[in-house]
């Protein structure tokens, strides 16, 4: 059975840090493309980071600078190093597994960035 669970949400201050992780089971993690989604209230999800199974990265313009998007394939595991966190980051912010073939998702895990 495949799961992907993200964890390291929760509430920051404007220009704080966090980092979220995510754990995938039942699949071969390293054929896998891997990426952040979020959504905010009232917005349609949007990719944040994705990473290839290679390597590759590539962000929206809006993080470019600030996340940074890393896996490790021995622990099958992808992070999403948010850094500068904005009011504008709140979200749920969801992991995805995809091969082309397959496609998983979290339930999500809930950023607040508010003072």
């Amino acid at each position: 059975q495949v799961q992907v669970v993200e964890s390291g949400g929760g509430l920051v201050q404007p220009g704080g840090s966090l980092r979220l992780s995510c754990a995938a089971s039942g699949i071969i993690f390293s054929i896998y493309a891997m990426g952040w989604y979020r959504q905010a209230p009232g917005k349609q999800r949007e990719l944040v980071a994705a990473i290839t199974s290679g390597g590759s990265t590539n962000y929206a313009d809006s993080v470019k600078g600030r996340f940074t998007i890393s896996r490790d394939n021995a622990k099958n595991t992808v992070y999403l190093q948010m850094n500068s966190l904005k009011p504008e980051d709140t979200a749920v912010y969801y992991c995805n597994a995809n091969n082309n073939i397959a496609d998983y998702w979290g339930k999500g895990t809930l950023v607040t960035v508010s003072s």
